[in-house]
């Protein structure tokens, strides 16, 4: 996480009593192995305009101490730009004089180096949170909430540079000039080769809307994908979404379009348009599998943000493709497993909590889910075939416990190890198929998908000999996760005993409800 001058210059014994002590509250030693302190050129800036000499050399000394981080210039005055964009939109009464300005860099040089948390103890930054978030989701705090929610904040960071789903895949910011880059990875359809390509992303800088211009690299720095975007009111916009040729496209593509959806959510968004003229035929295919529809101004898919009532569901649905002069089918409780759960895959994230489709939980253990889900983070890249697939493998004994596809899964870390929280729900998937049968031809079949090693499969095996694969996918990682003692609350809330589950098991769609939206409860 970075500092601004403020906090910085009370970890140097500068300022009030309070403000030393609260900086210096960040060197606690029982935080050195969770956090890391580093700072940016603004930094620097505010240190050389110290007015006293001996003043601005203990402070310059004390830069050695933080981690250095140097973002790309281009990309730091690209977001700071809109960062000023949503001040005057936001906040018009605030002046955007050079301390505001300095304040806003602050922040997207904290964005642009690949850090989401900016630590303060200005109030006038810390007015600014709301923006800062929304703007370059950049989280910024006082150092007592760093104290308090260590935890959160750690989760929250990125120790590698925005990296994608824990790969080596990693997203960036296009920078001013750097279109005609991708001309060779892009250029894909008739009208759009060359330059055309190159001035049509170039434009879209300067149209007025504020567009974020992403670019995904692969581990040796070629460019895979590139998504253009902008909210306008209810509606996530994406003017390109292409992908180049490379080993993984199609997964990427399908990944791109669950990741823009996730994104439309945060946002707020009721629907993700995708307007690309050129869009790519790997592109175009996913969108299709995806739910997806295709009229003449592109491809849409609704979000339908209600996790309830069938009913209630098609309900929200029908109102916002009302409002996009649209129909949709109307559900109840009488639609089957397999109708219930295509409407959650083509209204992601819909559930519809009182249909025959069911739910379970399942046990994981934190090596695993660091493996499949990034939980708790990896600080080495994770595989990227499976960090990048939407779909996954988890392996278990053959005994059957009621299995039944389609379902939807819950998972819950089941135990924790030195320095990590255990005993809690981490987020849900859409189990999509359950197969027993030998561990060496299950391994064949999903090793690719899965992160036990063709040993552990077998190990995995009950006196039968066999093995049961689950396959799942579109796993949606709680922004709050469910401990223990709320599982415990909520199930006596309901009425109903919470035991932790020792193998997968079959819960109500109550108590799945209650889960879930305790893990998308606003904090």
């Amino acid at each position: 996480m970075t500092v601004d001058h403020g906090v910085f210059a009370g970890l140097r014994g500068a300022g009030t009593e309070r403000a030393v002590a609260e900086s210096r509250a960040l060197e606690a030693g029982w935080l050195a192995d969770l956090i890391e302190l580093a700072f940016t050129p603004q930094l620097l800036h505010d240190v050389r305009d110290v007015e006293e000499r001996e003043a601005r050399n203990h402070q310059r000394a004390g830069l050695a101490e933080l981690r250095s981080l140097s973002p790309d210039s281009a990309a730091v005055a690209i977001r700071l730009e809109e960062l000023a964009a949503a001040v005057r939109k936001e906040l018009p009464d605030v002046p955007l004089d050079g301390r505001q300005r300095a304040r806003l860099r602050y922040v997207a040089e904290t964005s642009c180096a690949g850090l989401q948390v900016l630590v303060t103890r200005d109030p006038a930054l810390a007015a600014l949170a709301d923006i800062a978030w929304d703007v370059a989701r950049v989280k910024v705090v006082a150092p007592a909430v760093v104290t308090l929610h260590v935890d959160e904040l750690r989760q929250a960071q990125v120790y590698r540079p925005a990296d994608l789903m824990g790969t080596a895949f990693s997203a960036e910011e296009i920078a001013p000039g750097g279109e005609g880059e991708l001309v060779a990875f892009f250029d894909q359809a008739e009208g759009d080769r060359g330059t055309g390509f190159a001035e049509r992303l170039k434009s879209l800088a300067n149209d007025g809307v504020l567009w974020r211009r992403e670019l995904l690299r692969d581990g040796e720095g070629y460019p895979v994908a590139l998504y253009v975007w902008a909210m306008d009111v209810r509606t996530l916009n994406v003017a390109f979404l292409r992908t180049a040729s490379h080993l993984l496209e199609e997964t990427l593509a399908r990944q791109l379009l669950f990741m823009l959806k996730r994104l439309g959510r945060e946002r707020g968004a009721q629907a993700v348009r995708i307007t690309d003229p050129f869009l790519s035929p790997t592109a175009m295919a996913a969108a299709g599998a995806d739910g997806f529809t295709e009229d003449e101004s592109g491809f849409t898919a609704l979000l339908v943000d209600v996790c309830g009532p069938a009913e209630a569901v098609s309900e929200k649905a029908a109102e916002i493709a009302g409002r996009m002069r649209r129909s949709m089918p109307r559900l109840d409780d009488r639609v089957s497993p397999e109708i219930a759960s295509m409407a959650e895959r083509v209204w992601w994230p819909a559930k519809l909590t009182d249909t025959a489709l069911p739910s379970f939980i399942a046990p994981i253990k934190p090596r695993w889910s660091t493996e499949l889900f990034d939980i708790p983070a990896m600080l080495v890249p994770r595989d990227d075939v499976l960090g990048i697939s939407r779909e996954h493998v988890y392996y278990r004994s053959s005994g059957h416990r009621g299995e039944s596809v389609p379902a939807r899964i819950l998972w819950y870390v089941s135990e924790g190890t030195s320095g990590q929280q255990g005993k809690m729900v981490i987020g849900c998937s859409r189990l999509d198929e359950v197969v027993i049968d030998d561990p060496d031809t299950l391994f064949s079949r999903f090793e690719h998908l899965g992160v036990y090693g063709h040993s552990e499969v077998r190990a995995a095996a009950d006196v039968s000999g066999k093995a049961m694969a689950l396959r799942f996918s579109d796993t949606e990682i709680f922004p709050v996760q469910v401990t223990h003692a709320r599982m415990t609350a909520l199930a006596k809330g309901l009425g109903l005993r919470w035991v932790p589950p020792m193998q997968l098991s079959k819960i109500s769609n109550t108590l799945f409800q209650a889960m879930y939206e305790e893990g998308h409860r606003k904090t």
